[in-house]
């Protein structure tokens, strides 16, 4: 780490902190904004400076000045005004120190064209070898998620190139709760370094009712990218739970968190420019408002979408079910991957607007988990649930090994809540807890070896000392 100081500018730079011994940073690449009205100069126009970095545009101080014309004219003087009791000339420093320093916005550069170069966007087969280091199974929707991110970056970086316009690819994956869904993406959006925002469908509402509105899922995606408008308009937007925005049945209530979304969210998926607040949630804070532009912004939407399985079987059936030779009706009861045979109309069915289905041209399904994804699960990744636990005890030299019956009885119990891969971490916690109190307490344990019977309540944990071999029965359940 170097440390210099530079005469002319009084500033000292420690690796990548630079503080100026006057408190005021370089703000030459952020837009200014109105202290009353919270417009940026991009559009009020050129700002006012008045002491400890207050700006106000031409239109505020105009109004403030017209107010205090309209209130001469009408008797009140000046000096009768600072003689009043309890009335004070207001301090600006004490403004400043009293209201939190708004969020700084990276101005817009005209005419820019994207930075995303061409030659670095990794190809399909690579993106999903990376994906394959951390996510088990789902062979297909790796494939998918591949093939449709080269695209659309492909299509970012060509942009305006020539004549032809690429569309966007965005993505509907539908799969159980627990498949890899939101992993898949956080996995993706880590693997291409760009800005990542996951936004819950179910908190968003229409308009004017309590909840988010929809424009806040792209106010995450530029908190972000760290508030620079560029970087976030070639970002990642994942809305989950997008199966809860389905029209309600048989209601007469008005579907304020239902159809109505799902109709807001059309401009955002199609491409439009909004005005977005820096830093909140809520239009109606009293924040700056900037404007993103979505035509570059891949969406995907994921969903559980329960008893989709029922409209599948249903169609299925009204297929094949009358003459000679007609399917069973119990033919896809016990079908794993009848998810695979979703199409358009089923989704249509399940209640969302064909307006919303139309802007996901991708859709594709990820499988339920089996015992043996499970048991993958637990040991194959690189940052698998076991190798975590291994290097906590490595931490206290010790060594934590499984038996692999031992590692199908979990799965078993996990299937049985399923949960999915979510219930593997709760079950390893309840059998890991009297281990990890345990083994501190002697410093001559050396290896640890979970057997079958301790998962099943049967047995206990083989212990090595350094050197022997013992049997621990007491801290069997």
């Amino acid at each position: 780490m170097t440390e210099h100081f530079d005469d002319e500018k009084d500033e000292i730079i420690d690796g990548d902190i630079t503080e100026k011994n006057d408190d005021h940073e370089d703000d030459s690449d952020y837009e200014k904004f109105c202290f009353l009205c919270h417009r940026p100069e991009s559009q009020a126009g050129k700002m006012i400076e008045l002491p400890n970095n207050i700006h106000i545009c031409n239109d505020c101080m105009q109004k403030s000045f017209d107010t205090m014309t309209q209130q001469m004219n009408n008797g009140l003087n000046l000096n009768d005004l600072l003689n009043m009791p309890n009335v004070s000339m207001i301090n600006l420093g004490s403004i400043q120190d009293a209201i939190p320093r708004p969020k700084k916005v990276k101005k817009k550069k005209e005419d820019a064209r994207p930075e995303i170069d061409l030659k670095k966007i990794p190809a399909p087969h690579k993106i999903k070898a990376s994906l394959d280091e951390y996510v088990i199974g789902q062979e297909r929707a790796k494939k998918v998620m591949s093939v449709a991110v080269y695209n659309h970056y492909k299509r970012v970086a060509t942009d305006t190139m020539d004549e032809i316009e690429i569309e966007k690819s965005n993505m509907l994956m539908i799969g159980p709760t627990g498949c890899g869904k939101t992993y898949l993406v956080k996995t993706l959006a880590r693997l291409l370094d760009v800005p990542l925002a996951i936004a819950d469908a179910t908190s968003l509402t229409e308009a004017g009712y309590i909840g988010d509105d929809i424009e806040s899922v792209i106010s995450k995606l530029l908190a972000a990218a760290d508030n620079d408008v560029e970087k976030a308009e070639h970002g990642i937007v994942f809305i989950d739970e997008i199966d809860k925005l389905a029209k309600k049945k048989n209601t007469n209530q008005r579907d304020v968190s239902g159809e109505a979304v799902q109709q807001g969210l059309l401009k955002l998926l199609e491409g439009s420019e909004v005005e977005v607040p820096v830093g909140a949630n809520s239009k109606n804070a009293m924040v700056p408002m900037v404007t993103v532009n979505t035509r570059n912004i891949l969406f995907i939407c994921g969903g559980a979408f329960p008893d989709l399985e029922n409209i599948i079987k249903e169609r299925l059936n009204k297929q094949a079910s009358i003459g000679f030779y007609a399917d069973l009706k119990d033919k896809y009861d016990n079908d794993p991957h009848i998810l695979e045979k979703v199409t358009v109309d089923d989704i249509r069915a399940f209640g969302m607007i064909p307006e919303f289905i139309g802007r996901l041209p991708i859709i594709y399904t990820l499988d339920g988990l089996n015992e043996d994804m499970l048991v993958q699960i637990l040991k194959e990744p690189k940052n698998a649930i076991l190798k975590q636990y291994q290097k906590l005890l490595a931490l206290d030299e010790v060594k934590l090994d499984y038996e692999e019956d031992a590692l199908h009885a979990i799965a078993a119990k996990a299937l049985e809540k399923h949960t999915g891969a979510r219930g593997l971490r709760a079950i390893l916690e309840e059998y890991m807890l009297d281990i990890m109190y345990e083994i501190p307490k002697d410093d001559s344990i050396g290896q640890v070896i979970i057997t079958r019977g301790y998962i099943e309540g049967t047995g206990g944990p083989r212990i090595l000392l350094r050197g022997q071999e013992i049997p621990l029965i007491g801290m069997a359940q």
